[in-house]
């Protein structure tokens, strides 16, 4: 089953604009699909394609690499004996999948689109890792893409869904509630979708039918991967990144979901944990969120790098880290999350998807913390904007919250603080509905100044 996917438009814009004078390389997390889209990309734009997957590669074809760079006419010739296929010219592609376990390969692509023979695709996971790049010279002939987990677009069009988005679309831009009924129908799909999560193999899962325990086998395997790959990592560099990822889960239950070192060691330092938190980053595992100490549109300037938040790269992986860590079973958890019953995760959950989906549009995830008194106050509070974004060269706030939306003191206050011009804020709520007393209801909220309150739902794409 092949999903359609956003990146592959983004593929057919750097095979028109490069004409062969670059690599594309699709970074990311694994089993997001990376492969898989490659692949079906160059049965599609191609009159023929070669795979190499540097996690099974025989030897004698890593060997080609290493001795025939110097004599190219050779080193095809041979590549091509070995795999026992040849290549047409000018509309030919060879994928080098998983190039960070066969560095000398990604280091070749210098010479081989020089060459121009054919045209050449990179997939990889952890490929800025020191031991991914070390005694290497990374290409400037690369042109790089990051890829995703699946959106909540590209979720729905596996199920065959391709209106929902363009009336969300729509909504958000002409500022126009859905109606309960529409909303309700939207919002149990965006809830079916935060408990699937966007790794594919999932969503195959609930396309076929499959049961939420099915697929939370399915997720477990993922994340048992993912465990090797952070023992791998700890085995080699002394570090301390599978019990960061591990306590994900119970970092995000604390307030303000800021990352406690404490909650490892009560003797940990930040200086200590550095590498291991950029390895969780790097590979696409989780979402770091940075604090900011000053609300200025170059918000990289002023990243206060050791005090941090961090998310899982997938929402749906963190429902079944929470089961794995908890004493919820599956089917409970699941229940709770798709009927709408859901009780003290909701904020966690509800956060984790937000950063999920910023990331995901290319915003770097950033928050801002500041004290505050009011006229009303004898001393100075503490207060945080969840999210701060920029666009259109200002600031834009973003607040999370698993209540309502009435109190939004943090957005005013840190108006009035910096003296800040802020064309829109935006608020991602949840409320207590009059005929629902003992049931959350959750909705994606906008609010704009200062045109008034609107009400936005799920899916609302942030541009």
């Amino acid at each position: 089953m092949i999903f359609k996917r956003k990146i592959y438009q983004e593929m057919l814009e750097w095979k028109r604009a490069s004409h062969g004078e670059s690599a594309l390389m699709v970074e990311g997390a694994r089993r997001i699909g990376k492969s898989t889209i490659v692949e079906e990309f160059a049965k599609n734009e191609y009159a023929s394609y070669l795979i190499l997957d540097f996690a099974q590669e025989r030897k004698d074809v890593l060997t080609n690499f290493e001795e025939n760079m110097g004599d190219l006419d050779t080193f095809f010739r041979n590549l091509f004996l070995l795999k026992g296929k040849e290549l047409k010219r000018g509309n030919s592609v060879i994928i080098f999948d998983e190039v960070q376990l066969f560095p000398v390969a990604r280091q070749a692509i210098k010479y081989l689109v020089k060459d121009g023979r054919y045209h050449y695709i990179e997939t990889g996971s952890l490929i800025t890792i020191k031991k991914n790049v070390k005694d290497i010279l990374i290409p400037s002939e690369e042109y790089k893409i990051k890829m995703y987990p699946m959106d909540f677009e590209e979720f729905l069009w596996a199920k065959n869904d391709t209106v929902t988005v363009s009336l969300l679309r729509e909504n958000f831009e002409k500022k126009k509630p859905l109606g309960d009924a529409i909303h309700k129908k939207i919002m149990q799909s965006f809830r079916t979708y935060m408990a699937v999560g966007g790794m594919p193999q999932a969503v195959r899962s609930f396309v076929e039918g499959r049961s939420f325990k099915e697929i939370d086998f399915v997720k477990r395997n993922i994340l048992s991967l993912y465990e090797d790959d952070l023992k791998k990592y700890d085995d080699s560099n002394h570090e301390k990144a599978s019990v960061i990822f591990k306590t994900i889960p119970e970092q995000l239950t604390n307030r303000n979901a800021r990352f406690r070192l404490s909650l490892i060691d009560k003797n940990a330092r930040y200086r200590n944990y550095v590498e291991a938190v950029d390895f969780v980053a790097e590979s696409q595992m989780g979402n770091v969120c940075v604090n900011v100490t000053a609300p200025e549109v170059a918000l990289e300037l002023f990243a206060d790098r050791s005090n941090f938040k961090l998310y899982m790269g997938d929402t749906g992986l963190l429902i079944t880290k929470i089961i794995q860590n908890g004493g919820s079973t599956d089917e409970d958890l699941y229940k709770s999350i798709i009927f709408d019953r859901l009780g003290i995760n909701q904020g966690m959950i509800l956060e984790n998807m937000v950063a999920q989906m910023l990331a995901c549009r290319g915003y770097g995830l950033f928050f801002h913390e500041y004290a505050y008194r009011s006229e009303q106050a004898q001393t100075e509070k503490k207060y945080e904007i969840d999210f701060l974004l920029v666009k259109n060269r200002r600031l834009c706030p973003l607040e999370v919250k698993s209540s309502g939306y009435k109190n939004h003191k943090s957005f005013d206050y840190f108006i009035k603080k910096y003296q800040l011009k802020v064309n829109e804020r935006y608020i991602i709520y949840s409320t207590f509905p009059a005929d629902i007393s003992k049931q959350l209801l959750y909705k994606c909220g906008l609010r704009v100044h200062p045109i008034g309150h609107f009400t936005f739902y799920a899916g609302c794409d942030i541009r």
